[in-house]
């Protein structure tokens, strides 16, 4: 046995064929008792016959995916994944992987629509679950067929296209509670991503140099955002009243980071109040770049913010 990646191996020679493959188990007691069960396969002939998958449950799928793929991407799509899994775990339980089927799928699609969900969040859960698939049919050898890519993604709206108008924006600012409104105006003057401002926390604020450091962004490289007077005011403000029990910029009345379903939920209903359709928090930072391009910020600039 040899160790690879944090896990045992075992390389057997049985009549002429070689036979390499992981333990998936840093355990070496527990490993060796797997090589010993391959062993006895091989001897009573029982290996080659064994359908590939046979043996792996989902759980397993996920165990396996969230150890070895989840630290190579940056920290926000490790949270995606980890709340993802927690969502397919609770549908497809303790099931073997030969057992699911593209029927079963949609299913879970159906479900979590019914639930509430948007169609892009519906499709990351679903591209998760492919990359999972795909990894233990190409590097791990578990399947052979991946039943993800039988099934259809959700159709996304264009909503994230929107942007504001000044007078939309005065009236969603005027209907908005001033926890949001402060999110809300201060996003227009730094186009953040929805879960990079819940996350921004005080020590990534540089007043002296008027900027904010963003590590945890979508593609994993670390951004620096500048913060014009209005943006500069609005942190200024809330610097005064900060609250020693959060590090977290704009946090919740309990000091603890602002739950993105309750931000969405609170956003809806100032919308509705303004009269604004077709609008989503994306559409801040949609609003941010347009505003920039028509003042004629350099478009390979804007992209870098």
């Amino acid at each position: 046995m040899f160790k690879r990646s944090g896990v045992w191996w075992t390389c057997i020679r049985h009549n002429g064929r070689k036979i390499q493959k992981s333990l998936e188990t840093p355990d070496r007691k527990l490993a060796k008792s797997i090589e010993a069960k391959v062993r006895t396969e091989l001897v009573e002939g029982n290996y080659f016959d064994k359908p590939i998958g046979r043996d792996k449950t989902f759980p397993q799928l996920v165990a396996k995916f969230m150890r070895e793929h989840a630290p190579k991407v940056s920290d926000s799509q490790q949270r995606s994944y980890t709340t993802s899994s927690k969502h397919l775990l609770k549908f497809f339980g303790e099931i073997n992987l030969l057992s699911i089927s593209p029927k079963m799928i949609s299913r879970y699609k159906v479900l979590r629509r019914e639930g509430g969900l948007s169609p892009a969040t519906i499709n990351r859960e679903l591209a998760m679950l492919s990359k999972a698939f795909n990894l233990a049919i190409r590097e791990w050898e578990w399947l052979e067929i991946n039943p993800v890519s039988r099934v259809s993604k959700e159709k996304e709206d264009n909503e994230r296209d929107r942007w504001l108008t000044v007078d939309e924006e005065m009236s969603l600012l005027e209907n908005s509670p001033e926890w949001l409104r402060d999110i809300i105006h201060f996003n227009l003057h730094t186009g953040l991503r929805q879960d990079e401002l819940l996350s921004l926390t005080w020590d990534r604020v540089d007043v002296f140099r008027r900027t904010i450091l963003i590590k945890d962004t979508k593609n994993g490289k670390p951004r620096t955002i500048p913060l014009n007077k209005t943006a500069l005011g609005i942190l200024e403000s809330k610097a005064r009243v900060i609250s020693i029990r959060s590090k977290i910029v704009f946090h919740s009345k309990c000091g603890t980071k602002i739950d993105k379903h309750n931000l969405r939920r609170a956003l809806v209903i100032a919308k509705e109040k303004a009269g604004i359709e077709d609008f989503t928090f994306h559409g801040l930072r949609h609003t941010f770049a347009t505003r920039l391009a028509q003042s004629g910020v350099d478009l390979y600039k804007i992209s870098k913010l």
